[in-house]
């Protein structure tokens, strides 16, 4: 019989590269949605979210969470749910923004941190072999809040400005790569109770990363490195207008700063093998 999956978050940037993926593996898959969508070959889709407004058709080899790893873990708590197998995505700000300046940041951290403890706590009283996927900055389906709005915004203006010092290294991991890391633990029993940084195949400075984000784009937008104090006079400008919101002070700072992560348990554990970041003008959606 056909192995088969419960994917939450299967609409999102990862989660529809991962059903393909289970896909072309010969995997059944049923898919969480709150919205009706079109079934296909191998594939269903139930309509419900994690409040848990929704019935399974189990049972299931393997549960793979793409979505907001704190919501998954409290469904997991309640659930009566034993599959033997969980894989759920959460991300390096469990680390980056645990101790940052802004309260909001700070929660997020804590959250996630919460959500990894919970799951892993329910897995075990199980007897379930879970493990948990952070990325850092994700980009390749043109549906990313950081590198896709560069790429577009710098496309539209034809110029984008970076601070002076904007320089601390990054890892973008393509969300290719990260679907094929779910897959790529279910083989692997060491990967069972653990949390693996995933991270790019390149370590590169935040402004080395925006500038081969420019150049995939035609024609190349320029790229401007002014004063940090002018830079933040111009975002205080953006945000009265409503604008860049989600660049705030704690993340102005932490251009500055390395958030670069050990991938070598991923690839000692399963065989993580990311690619360098050589970005083209599609993974951008333009």
């Amino acid at each position: 019989m056909p192995r088969r999956a419960l994917v939450f978050g299967g609409s999102g940037q990862i989660g529809e590269r991962l059903l393909a993926g289970l896909l072309a593996d010969g995997w059944r898959v049923q898919a969480v949605s709150r919205a009706p969508r079109a079934a296909a070959p191998g594939l269903s889709w139930q309509q419900g979210d994690l409040s848990g407004d929704w019935r399974d058709d189990g049972p299931f080899d393997a549960v793979f969470s793409c979505g907001p790893l704190d919501h998954f873990a409290r469904w997991y708590q309640a659930a009566d749910f034993a599959a033997p197998r969980v894989v759920a995505f959460g991300s390096t700000s469990v680390e980056v923004k645990q101790d940052s300046r802004e309260p909001a940041e700070r929660d997020v951290a804590r959250r996630l941190r919460e959500a990894e403890a919970a799951l892993f706590a329910a897995a075990r009283a199980r007897g379930v072999a879970a493990t948990v996927l952070r990325p850092t900055l994700v980009y390749g389906a043109g549906r990313d809040a950081t590198l896709t709005a560069i790429a577009r915004l710098a496309a539209r203006s034809g110029v984008f400005v970076l601070p002076a010092g904007a320089d601390g290294l990054r890892q973008p991991v393509h969300v290719q790569d990260l679907a094929d890391a779910a897959l790529q633990v279910l083989r692997h029993p060491a990967t069972a109770g653990h949390a693996y940084a995933l991270g790019g195949g390149e370590r590169l400075a935040y402004a080395e990363m925006v500038r081969r984000v420019l150049a995939s784009l035609q024609p190349p937008p320029r790229l401007l490195r002014v004063p940090a104090p002018l830079f933040r006079g111009a975002l205080a400008l953006a945000h009265a207008m409503g604008r860049l919101r989600g660049m705030n002070a704690a993340a102005l700072a932490r251009m500055r700063e390395p958030l670069v992560f050990d991938i070598d348990p991923a690839r000692r554990d399963f065989g993580y093998a990311p690619r360098p970041f050589h970005p083209t003008r599609d993974m951008f959606g333009l």
